[in-house]
């Protein structure tokens, strides 16, 4: 304790004084981190089709390949939350080694906000490594 005589001096002039043992706070960095990929995944999913229209699983690879690790059980929903928001359309494509695959495509809608996102991830990397 950096004044041990404080509480002694407090005690004397009638004040109460109560000590906690509160650990000192934890930072989980690989939860924060995971935190940071979740609040960007929609617009790399967006990044990731605007160069061409892609299959689930050639989208999963990318993603993969630049460290953002995801598994199907992210990328579904996803998908389905951006097809309902009218930012991707899908096509069904017959496959020569199995079923038809779903591939998924920008709209007219999905082109423009992925114009916005880049606006605001520019500023926002902009800002932080201002920071930095």
């Amino acid at each position: 304790m950096i004044y041990s005589h404080y509480p002694q001096y407090l005690a004397l002039q009638g004040t109460v004084v109560y000590y906690t043992n509160m650990p000192e706070p934890k930072v989980n960095i690989e939860s924060q981190s995971s935190q940071m990929r979740r609040g960007i995944l929609e617009f790399c999913i967006l990044l990731t089709i605007s160069k061409e229209r892609k299959y689930a699983s050639d989208i999963i690879k990318e993603l993969k390949s630049a460290d953002l690790i995801v598994v199907e059980g992210t990328l579904y929903p996803l998908l389905s939350r951006l097809r309902q928001s009218g930012l991707l359309g899908y096509a069904w494509e017959e496959s020569p080694s199995g079923p038809p695959r779903k591939y998924y495509e920008l709209t007219d809608s999905g082109r423009t906000t992925l114009k916005q996102l880049e606006a605001t991830w520019k500023n926002l990397s902009d800002s932080i490594n201002r920071l930095m």
